[in-house]
């Protein structure tokens, strides 16, 4: 059969090849264009490779970053919600480059009573707006929420001149930081911490009814700018929607709060005897071996007590942390705290809750649950976690995430009942803000240029994480579902992409410059990660590739083509067209059925062939010996072809069979009464695989999924061979729903009748 099929092809290629030799030149010439194949290389958008990133999308031999050294000591005002701090900052140059000033970031300032970023968006009246946002946008004072810098000073205590540029402070030196060198210089500053749960700000407090407060605190002081060989100092304004790009470094950090506080933060606690008390230490130590399920640290009936007074008293927490790129914490008099146990590789991590009693019974049933989860989904999936701890911290309508800390939404009815979406969304959100410790809290991409390196990579690493999680816990799924992702599946984002493309921008966009950041930065880049390892790749080619640049770059700072470059390194697959269709454009996928055609082996050339021949001057005995095939209803049609097998109709054929095919080999061939050619179209824009289900007559069916690689020639349409024994009933394209299709009623034949809308309501009234 093999070698049938083999020679039967090669007499078709050579008839195909002498037929476009001989074509005509058409009368008017049309003008020469560009390469505008979907397949072409990415040189054009491509940065060139170096001895700081290669080719291949790993780190070169002369790659470097900086690094900055924190010591700090905080203090937070729980009375007047002020915080206030002096650090002091060792930089190391390990760029080739001397410096003559330093940046820092001052993301506060994007809270200041003048700030610019109130004013950067011109969309007019809001239809409809949220009761606290509109009340702070048009009915109170303005909050003055900025930095207060109270001096810049050398190691040596001599004033250091700065300029305050909105978020960014440039710190000028008396003389250039020399390539490996280091300074030492002093910051002291204070600022108002806003009501998170009002103005949405990422870090701040909420006020309770019994006027106690939690503060989610973060971004709370001056941090270092990125250097790197990408663009020098990375000092684009934090204007809201960008996040960060920030410096890896070694903290040492002690906090005062009130004394009946109980506060957690990144890092190892230093002083944990004196700040636990004996009943504690005896909790943490039991919940050190506690590998199934979390040990309450502090309970619930111990937070409600403490939140009766108000202690005059404080208390300093110490912390160390290593190699992290930035430091957050959580405090509060109302919270109750536990700690689970998590095998990671060779070690031991503890997930770690901090909740009010307004997240129970949700927060104690399932936060620190989805916490573990989390560490063990990504750690498979990328690298094993390297930090000692990851806390999720209940904050009301938060989600934000810091180095081994979290913010997360999801809050019960206030009579402890909940309903599905807040439990999936409470559990949905921590596995997010979790994982964001690899993107980009490890792996550490560039927020404030590509959001999507960190939120699409997240999201799509928490859609992997929430199916996972209904085998880890069947109890917490309805019996026979699937947990009920929002982002991810390719069906989700096909709103998005069929919408309006005014408001639609290429993913590689500045996350200040798109109209739909969820969709945009988390959902689409997401859906396409998982369309190319369960479609287009394959989980094993992909899943070596994505953790190779998860390892790659770990501790480190990839931008977009880095990971481009890597996933394509690492696993021989050829996904320039991929990443300019999803990435670098707003097309969507389309691909329809354009129409079906039957025919049958004939020994006679059909009209349209005679027709062919004859324009070209090619007489029928020029040629080799060749196989036709006839239309079904064409004009020259015979009827007696139907039902025959191709060696019946065709002599030529029958006799390459029996000069060719050994009496055995001729008794194994099974020859296709059938053959269809089957035209595809695609309306949309990026070249996807093809993926058919083909039903016969038996009620059989075949898949097969064609390459991408066929809309390589033709971006308009292609046309397929199928030959089959059995006759042709049905074709559906993506029957599965995994290519993201935004039109699904172009992808069968025959065509399935759709009623319209108004077609639904006629026959909704008439069932009335």
């Amino acid at each position: 059969m093999t070698r049938l099929k083999y020679c039967f092809a090669s007499v078709l290629f050579l008839f195909a090849a002498v037929a476009v030799a001989q074509e005509e030149a058409p009368k008017e010439r049309e003008g020469g264009h560009t390469n505008q194949s979907k397949f072409k290389q990415l040189y054009e958008e491509f940065s060139t490779p170096n001895t700081y990133r290669s080719a291949s999308g790993a780190p070169g031999p002369d790659y470097y970053q900086q690094q900055a050294n924190y010591v700090m000591n905080i203090e937070l005002d729980d009375k007047n919600h002020r915080i206030q701090g002096d650090e002091t900052i060792t930089y190391f140059n390990n760029s080739p480059d001397d410096l003559e000033f330093l940046w820092v970031q001052l993301d506060q300032n994007v809270r200041t009573k003048d700030s610019k970023a109130k004013l950067k968006n011109g969309d007019g009246v809001p239809l409809a707006d949220q009761p606290a946002a509109f009340a702070s946008k048009y009915m109170t004072e303005p909050f003055d929420g900025g930095f207060v810098i109270e001096h810049v000073k050398d190691a040596a205590g001599k004033a250091l001149p700065y300029t305050i540029n909105f978020t960014m402070m440039r710190i000028d030196l008396p003389q250039p930081l020399k390539s490996k060198e280091q300074i030492s210089f002093s910051i002291k500053w204070n600022y108002n911490i806003p009501d998170h749960t009002v103005n949405r700000a990422r870090s701040g407090y909420e006020e309770f009814s019994d006027g106690n407060r939690a503060y989610v605190i973060a971004q709370f002081f001056p941090r270092m700018v990125v250097y790197n060989d990408v663009e020098g100092w990375q000092n684009h304004q934090f204007w809201g929607s960008g996040e960060f790009a920030l410096t890896f470094g070694d903290y040492d950090v002690n906090i005062t709060v009130p004394a009946d506080h109980v506060l957690d933060a990144t890092g190892v606690l230093q002083n944990r005897k004196e700040v636990f008390s004996k009943e504690m230490m005896k909790r943490y130590e039991q919940a050190k071996k506690s590998y199934d399920k979390p040990v309450i640290i502090v309970t619930e009936e111990e937070a409600v007590a403490a939140s009766q007074g108000f202690s005059e008293k404080k208390k300093t927490w110490k912390f160390k942390a290593e190699n992290v790129r930035d430091y957050g914490f959580a405090t509060s008099r109302r919270f109750i705290w536990d700690m689970q146990a998590v095998k990671v590789g060779n070690k031991d991590v503890m997930a770690v809750s901090l909740y009010p009693k307004e997240g129970n019974p949700l927060w104690e049933e399932f936060s620190t649950k989805a916490v573990a989860h989390t560490l063990k989904s990504y750690s498979a999936h990328t690298f094993d976690y390297p930090y000692p701890k990851a806390i999720s911290v209940h904050a009301k309508n938060q989600g934000m995430e810091y180095p081994m800390i979290c913010w997360n939404y999801g809050r019960p009815n206030e009579d402890g009942s909940y309903s599905d979406r807040v439990k999936y969304g409470m559990i949905s959100v921590i596995i997010h803000e979790v994982g964001h410790n690899y993107f980009p809290m490890i792996v550490n991409s560039d927020e404030r240029q590509w959001g999507w390196m960190d939120e699409g990579l997240d999201t799509f690493m928490q859609y992997m994480a929430e199916q996972e999680f209904g085998e880890a816990y069947p109890e917490a799924i309805a019996p026979n579902k699937a947990y009920p992702s929002r982002r991810g599946a390719p069906s989700k984002i096909v709103p998005y992409m069929s919408g309006d493309q005014s408001t639609i921008s290429p993913i590689m966009s500045n996350p200040e410059n798109v109209y739909q950041l969820g969709p945009n930065a988390y959902g689409k880049p997401a859906t396409a990660l998982n369309i190319l390892r369960e479609t287009v790749m394959g989980r094993e080619l992909f899943d070596h590739a994505f953790k190779t640049y998860s390892k790659r770059w770990m501790f480190k700072h990839p931008t977009p083509e880095d990971f481009f470059r890597t996933m394509e390194d690492a696993s021989a697959v050829d996904l320039d067209y991929y990443w300019r269709g999803w990435f670098y454009t707003t097309d969507y996928v389309d691909i329809g059925l354009k129409e079906v055609k039957k025919y049958y082996v004939s020994d006679k050339p059909s009209k349209k062939m005679q027709e062919y021949m004859a324009a070209r001057n090619i007489k029928e005995e020029d040629l080799p010996p060749l196989v036709y095939l006839a239309e079904e209803g064409s004009e020259d049609f015979d009827d007696s072809l139907k039902g025959k097998a191709p060696s019946e109709s065709s002599k030529t054929l029958k006799e390459f069979m029996m000069d060719n095919l050994t009496e055995q080999e001729r008794m194994a061939v099974k020859e296709p009464k059938y053959f269809y050619q089957i035209t595809y179209d695609k309306p949309g824009g990026i070249p996807m695989p093809l993926i058919v289900e083909y039903t016969y007559a038996d009620g059989s069916t075949e898949n097969i999924t064609y390459p991408a690689e066929i809309w390589r020639k033709n971006d308009k349409e292609v046309s397929v061979v199928v030959s089959s024994q059995k006759e042709l009933t049905g074709v559906i394209i993506d029957p599965k729903a995994e290519t993201a299709d935004i039109d699904t009623t172009n992808n069968s034949w025959p065509k399935k009748e759709t009623n319209t809308d108004f077609d639904k309501m006629k026959e909704t009234i008439k069932g009335k």
